[in-house]
Order: structure tokens, then sequence, then C-alpha cells
């Protein structure tokens, strides 16, 4: 099924007490004023803060690792003169595939930025902004707020002289990852309680939680969310989540139409970065490994890990 639209937030069984904020934090869906209302993801997405949908819910040839790396030095020096703020922040939870948009194009254009990593049950972390949601950017002190937007900002103060239409290729690609791809994402990382575990793990390992709110969120939060994808599957008739997730990766390599990247030639362009960035949270879950495994994204996915390269995250 290649069309999935938006979600709505379903309460979870009494059962499973979660603490109202962690189960935002848990849940699958997000409604963002800023955001499309159809723009949600499992695992962590741009959070609305009011409701339980809020919150949740990279070897070559040592020739070839040589000419991609010259060739990122070359990337990033061609940046450099465009742009180079002096410091750039990244407001985020590790696991969010929107967030995982924006380092995808700081991470492809050798954007240096630190990361400050929100706890999503006490948000203290950006509770100097009227903001709510994640990913939230800071350049030079200027905030700069959904991953669209963000990417779309950021690009324009790389290249001004560059006007971008809204009916082009890369336009409507870029809309269906936010439309389309990130619903698939739910259904199949819950898809049973080990893929629903083995998510929270992930989660919890790389989020901002406390001890306690790990131990909550993994085991009460995998066994909630099993539950919670199983009423998406029959709100959108989704009979086969993988047969679901499968077909998009074929729709995306279809749209390659044999071209390296979306654009041709040798650089990928926004509409890359943004199926890369959100695919990349679960690359290595058993979702992501069946995807690969089963479809002909493979490929792609492996060029363009080496393409972005290595994060020019900051570590502190």
């Amino acid at each position: 099924m290649r069309r999935v639209t938006g979600l709505a937030a379903r309460t979870i069984s009494s059962s499973v007490a979660i603490h109202p904020r962690l189960a935002q934090s848990m849940a699958i869906t997000s409604i963002s004023s800023s955001e499309p209302i159809t723009r949600r993801f499992g695992g962590l997405p741009e959070i609305s803060t009011p409701s339980f949908a809020g919150g949740f819910a990279g070897i070559v040839f040592f020739s070839a690792a040589a000419a991609s790396s010259l060739g990122q030095e070359v990337h990033a020096k061609e940046m450099a003169h465009k742009f180079n703020p002096k410091e750039v922040v990244l407001y985020q939870y590790e696991a969010c595939p929107f967030c995982n948009k924006v380092k995808a194009f700081l991470d492809y254009n050798k954007i240096p930025y630190k990361i400050v990593e929100v706890n999503p049950i006490s948000k203290k972390e950006i509770k100097w902004s009227d903001y709510k949601k994640v990913p939230i950017l800071t350049v030079d002190g200027e905030q700069m707020v959904d991953s669209s937007a963000i990417i779309d900002g950021l690009f324009q103060k790389m290249h001004p002289e560059i006007s971008k239409s809204e009916d082009d290729e890369e336009t409507k690609w870029r809309k269906w990852v936010d439309n389309h791809l990130v619903h698939l994402l739910s259904p199949n990382i819950y898809r049973n309680t080990s893929e629903a575990l083995e998510s929270f793990d992930y989660i919890t390992t790389h989020g901002n939680f406390s001890f306690t709110e790990r131990l909550v969120a993994k085991y009460a939060g995998a066994t909630a969310m099993y539950f919670v994808s199983k009423k998406l599957k029959k709100k959108y008739n989704i009979t086969d989540e993988r047969a679901a997730l499968y077909d998009a990766a074929e729709t995306w390599v279809d749209a390659l139409k044999e071209r390296p990247y979306l654009a041709g030639g040798s650089k990928p362009n926004l509409a890359d970065l943004a199926v890369f960035g959100v695919l990349r949270p679960i690359r290595y879950l058993r979702s992501g490994k069946d995807m690969v495994d089963n479809t002909r994204i493979g490929e792609w996915y492996s060029r363009m890990e080496n393409t972005v390269g290595e994060p020019s995250r900051i570590k502190e």
C-alpha cells in the first residue's frame, strides 16, 4: 500500500499505566501547528505537547575511500566561503526522523554543529523557546524550526542565487517523504513484541532519560506501542506493514531511474538527503535490515552513507 495518510492519536489500554508526558515521548505520532498534519513517525517525531500522540511517537577499498574523503573536503571548502556560521546548535531527539533529516543535511554539507539532547518528558532543554517541538536549530543565535523549513532556510543561506520551485521533482519527493514514507515506519518498528523492545532499547539508550524513565519507557512503552501499531494498521488498512515498507523503498528506487541520485550527476539533492535522513534511525533495526535485504534500495543507501560521510557534530 503506497499511501498512508495522517495518524490520529489513540489512548493506550488502562492495563499500561504511563506517565502522561512519558507517553508523549513514546507515541509514534505527532501533530504540529507548523508541520503538515499528516507528518508523523514512529519513534521520535517533531513534537506537539498536549496529547498522547506527541513526543516519540555507516568498507570500501582504500582508493575509493581516499577519493570519497577528497571529494568531501572539496565540497566542504566550496560551502565554507558561502556559509560559515560561528555556532550551530541542534535541539533534538536522537531517534527522531525529522531531526535526522536536518542532521543529514548538516553532515553532507560539513557544517559543524553541537547537539543538545532534549529530555522528552521535562523538555527543560527547550524551555527558553516558545516552540515546544523538535528539531529546533539555532544559527548564531537565530532560531529555526520545522525540519523542512530549517533545510530550506539553510540552503538559501548557502545558495542565495538559487530559487527553488514548488513543482519540481525534488520538491515532489521531499513531500512524499513527509506525507507518506514516515507513516510506514511505526507499524514496522513496533510490528511485534521483539521488534518493539528492540526499537525502545535504541530509543532509551540514545535518548535523554533518567535511569527510571529508561526502564519505564523501554518495557511499558514497547508494550503500549505494539498495541497501538495494530490499531494503526486496522485504521489505515495496512494488511502487511513490511510489504508497504518494501513498496515505498521500491517506489523510491524507481524514481531514481537508474541514476546514482535523484537529480543524476555526482551529488545528492535535498530529496535524497530527506529519504536518507528519515531511514537512518531504522537502518540497523530489524525492519531496516529487512528492507535492505528484500528491496533494491541497499545500493543507493550505501552510496548515501559514503557520500554524507562522518557526522560533522562537535563532540563536547
